[in-house]
């Protein structure tokens, strides 16, 4: 690398430990990164996928809908439920309180512009948990949890994706209503458990640069409610 070449190299800006290991915030290039545990788990390159997520559950809908989002990131699914008229009342529950500061004193135009959204609230806690703890009705669910069912930097987080957690999140869903997964590869196991416990399941995929496509995992009605006026 000569001296007019610009250095890509990552450049970690923060860290921070945590009761779930340590969590890295780097700079590549003009990218953030942040790697949990040494695992890497999102950047800023793109967000497509993310985006994708909350549009396609907006889709289906009911007007006025309670979207509650599992995970803040890097803010790419806040940004698309701020952009859309369909939700009343939108809730980001992020375990980490890092990750919402940084977003803050990192990205702070996105972060100032899609929290001042009267919609909006974000609440630093467990998502599994808060969805126990919560009463309120559940039109829009999106779950943007670790890197997927298969790829786990916390592995406690497995139990989200897991039958029981799926049926009794089908249990909340209003109707209409419906819950998205994202995933950064595709899970048969997964998919499975999902048509176990909702009548309708879709599967869409986003290219990206390297690797495997993004998943977006849909599923709407769930099994346990009467077919009936569906």
């Amino acid at each position: 690398m000569t001296d007019d070449e610009p250095d890509d190299r990552p450049q970690v800006l923060e860290r921070s430990r945590t009761g779930l290991g340590e969590l890295v915030l780097r700079r590549c290039g003009a990218d953030l990164e942040l790697i949990s545990g040494g695992m890497f788990l999102m950047d800023t390159r793109d967000g497509r996928s993310e985006r994708a997520m909350v549009e396609r559950v907006l889709a289906v809908a009911p007007p006025g809908a309670r979207l509650v989002i599992g995970g803040l990131g890097f803010g790419f699914s806040l940004a698309a439920a701020v952009a859309s008229p369909v939700p009343a009342e939108i809730i980001v529950v992020e375990i980490h309180r890092q990750v919402i500061e940084w977003n803050r004193t990192y990205l702070p135009e996105r972060t100032e512009r899609n929290t001042a959204d009267p919609r909006v609230r974000i609440v630093h806690g467990d998502i599994a948990a808060w969805l126990d703890r919560d009463d309120g009705p559940l039109d829009a669910v999106c779950l943007d949890t670790d890197n997927g069912p298969e790829w786990l930097t916390t592995p406690e987080n497995g139990a989200l994706y897991g039958g029981s957690r799926l049926g009794r999140l089908g249990e909340r869903l209003g109707d209409p209503g419906a819950v998205a997964f994202w995933s950064a590869n595709r899970s048969a196991a997964f998919e499975a458990a999902l048509r176990n416990a909702f009548r309708e399941v879709a599967v869409h995929e986003t290219p990206v640069a390297r690797g495997e496509p993004d998943v977006v995992y849909l599923a709407r009605h769930p099994a346990h409610a009467p077919a009936q006026g569906r």
